[in-house]
């Protein structure tokens, strides 16, 4: 396979990152708390935690997973919180005892997180106080025997959520322990993090990622980077759930590396605050999905913020659209730059070039140490400008799926390439562009129509907010492309969007149907779900 993307690298960016020089994730975060002792490390609302407590309050939570609870390097512990200040100092505890990380959708129902717990086999679990009951309500049928409860600033509590299971303790408690942890050799083949995915096609399943995938995959990304982040001087706004890939190993993980100041937004939702919140304390990056962009770019006061420091704007989880990133550009005088991954790779494989001033559509290039590969159904490599399922292999792939040597023998290739289940091409120049995931893709007349591409045209559409495609049955063409629109302007008629689709698009991608909605469904990190669009 020829790594022929390599040519459009930046310049200091090399084919390999060097080798690791930490053992563990709990290696890295102790030096970066000692580093930057006097930084503060994050702020959620009116509170603030400094790296100097990160160190303590972490190895003293450590001490009690390790001597108070016993857990063995390797025992699992799930965290179920929004962004909270106790979620990274949770994160930190976990990682530096040498127990395994299980990030749970707060979000969840009774069903969802039994089956996460069973299927995780964990110990422990860390909630925030207005989800205990759903903990309550399945903990008999688990493995789960402490709960460490987390009081939370700022939002209601929850009546229903009593502390009358028997292992129950409030953080503050486990924090006060007295234990001392004798030291614990990690190694990168140890597992970090049981990272779920979502479950689309069945029960979700832990990607099982070590040490080595989240340290290389950190390395990858601040090589790929280079001297666009300085040490000690970022302030990242982190509206993604840390419970999210993304959040954890991008905004979480390598910002806490450099000794970034990080920002936790804990209702993402609330627009008018975020802007507030931003203008309080600054910003040099920014991460979020195509609906963040989009919802921050339409708040009132949002025009109006400083952007003289921002320097990296990040696009993850969907396709950026070319005419957010155009609006983006506009109005904060910054790109927007769109890169991919998985929660199975750590999570990120492309990323596109951060030292170019013009926003380039598509997922970018591999960093480095990663090689991608184009395949048909049949396993053979596509011709470049040929679509085919993205195949990927490098140090941040995981290990496999947590027990799960069926999905596993079918999630990799012979060769050892992670079949993503991504349709994607390679253009003329290296860089690569997702064109739809498999299942998708809307079968017209035996033509393959995929989803982004129409949605980009309808949100080149004025009057359109947003806007999903799925297909529908049809008598004579197999299936028709129907478009979900949330309008911008009232005015908007199907007819008006219809004639814009056929100016773009050729006869058998036009719409066929067009249904007005006051919003799309989307998942907790606002991911548009066509699923259940398509019901």
């Amino acid at each position: 396979m020829k790594k022929n993307w390599l040519s459009s690298y930046p310049v200091g960016v090399p084919e390999n990152i060097s080798t690791l020089r930490h053992n563990s994730l709990g290696e890295l975060i102790a030096e970066a708390c000692r580093a930057f002792s006097e930084h503060t490390a994050f702020v959620q609302e009116a509170n603030t935690l400094s790296y100097a407590q990160l160190d303590a309050l972490s190895e003293r939570l450590a001490a009690f997973f390790a001597v108070d609870l016993s857990l063995a390097v390797g025992e699992r512990v799930a965290l179920m919180m929004p962004n909270i200040l106790a979620y990274p100092l949770a994160v930190s505890g976990v990682l530096r005892a040498g127990c395994v990380v299980v990030n749970v959708n707060p979000m969840y129902t009774p069903r969802e997180l039994k089956h996460q717990l069973r299927d995780s086999g964990a110990r422990a679990i860390i909630v925030a106080e207005p989800f205990v009951a759903t903990v309550n309500e399945v903990l008999a049928e688990t493995s789960v025997d402490t709960v460490i409860v987390v009081p939370m600033a700022g939002m209601p509590q929850s009546g229903s959520a009593t502390y009358d299971h028997s292992g129950a303790t409030v953080l503050n408690t486990a924090l006060s322990t007295n234990s001392v942890m004798s030291a614990r050799e990690l190694r990168h083949s140890d597992t970090a993090l049981l990272q779920y995915t979502g479950g689309t096609t069945g029960p979700s399943k832990g990607a099982e990622l070590t040490h080595g995938n989240m340290l290389s995959n950190i390395e990858q990304f601040g090589t790929w980077l280079g001297d666009t982040l300085k040490p000690g001087r970022e302030v990242i706004i982190t509206a993604l759930p840390i419970y999210h890939i993304f959040a954890l190993m991008v905004n979480t993980l390598s910002f806490l590396r450099l000794g970034g100041k990080n920002v936790l937004i804990t209702n993402p939702r609330d627009m008018p605050g975020l802007v507030a919140t931003m203008k309080l304390e600054g910003c040099t990056a920014i991460t979020g999905v195509n609906t963040f962009f989009n919802g921050l770019l339409n708040t009132p006061g949002f025009d109006a913020l400083n952007f003289s420091t921002l320097h990296l704007s990040m696009g993850g989880g969907s396709a950026v659209q070319p005419a957010v990133a155009r609006r983006w550009a506009e109005v904060t005088g910054k790109k927007l730059v769109e890169g991919y991954g998985l929660s199975e790779t750590s999570p990120v494989l492309t990323v596109n070039r951060t030292d170019i001033p013009e926003f380039r559509a598509g997922i970018g290039l591999p960093l480095p140490s990663t090689e991608i590969s184009i395949r048909d159904d049949d396993g053979k490599e596509v011709k470049q400008g040929e679509a085919g399922e993205l195949c990927a292999r490098g140090p941040q792939v995981m290990r496999g799926y947590w027990n799960k040597p069926e999905e596993n023998a079918k999630a990799f290739t012979e060769d050892g390439f992670f079949r993503t289940g991504d349709m994607a091409m390679q253009d003329e120049d290296g860089y690569f562009h997702i064109v739809d995931r498999k299942k998708d893709m809307v079968l017209v007349s035996g033509f393959n129509v995929y989803p982004n591409e129409i949605e980009a045209v309808c949100a080149e559409h004025p009057g359109v907010l947003e806007s999903a495609c799925i297909g529908v049955p049809d008598e004579k063409t197999g299936e028709a492309v129907k478009v979900f629109v949330v309008k911008r302007d009232g005015a908007l008629t199907e007819q008006v969007l219809i004639d814009h689709c056929r100016k773009n698009l050729t006869a058998y991608k036009v719409p066929r149907q067009i249904q007005f909605l006051t919003e799309l469904p989307k998942s907790p990190v606002g991911k548009i779900l066509r699923r259940e669009l398509r019901g």
